[in-house]
């Protein structure tokens, strides 16, 4: 057997990479950074050692559907019929995600 784990994926799924000059360099972030961390004190200044990638993305959940080995060439297409069954697909969505393919005994 096959456990596949899949999420739904929607037209306003949002996946985006930011370098963490880009964050800092924002003058909103910058402000709210100091007045959180820094309150009352002055003349300071943002800086990092490293450049650091920071992911912006839309939180999925995580469906498991469950086939026999044999039907491994079809796995996407019964991912995509599980979340049909299960009306996981809304209006806006068009498909899934393959996330893990495991084999079980």
């Amino acid at each position: 057997m096959i456990k596949a784990s899949y999420t739904v994926m929607c037209k306003n799924d949002v996946s985006k990479e930011l370098s963490l000059a880009e964050i800092l360099a924002n003058e909103k972030v910058e402000k709210a950074i100091k007045s959180e961390f820094a309150k009352g004190l002055r003349n300071l200044v943002l800086s990092h050692k490293e450049e650091v990638a920071v992911f912006l993305k839309t939180q999925k959940e995580v469906f498991e559907v469950t086939v026999s080995k044999n039907d491994f060439a079809d796995l996407l297409e019964l991912a995509e019929e599980d979340a049909r069954k299960h009306k996981r697909i809304k209006k806006e969505c068009d498909g899934v995600e393959l996330v893990d393919i495991l084999t079980i005994d």
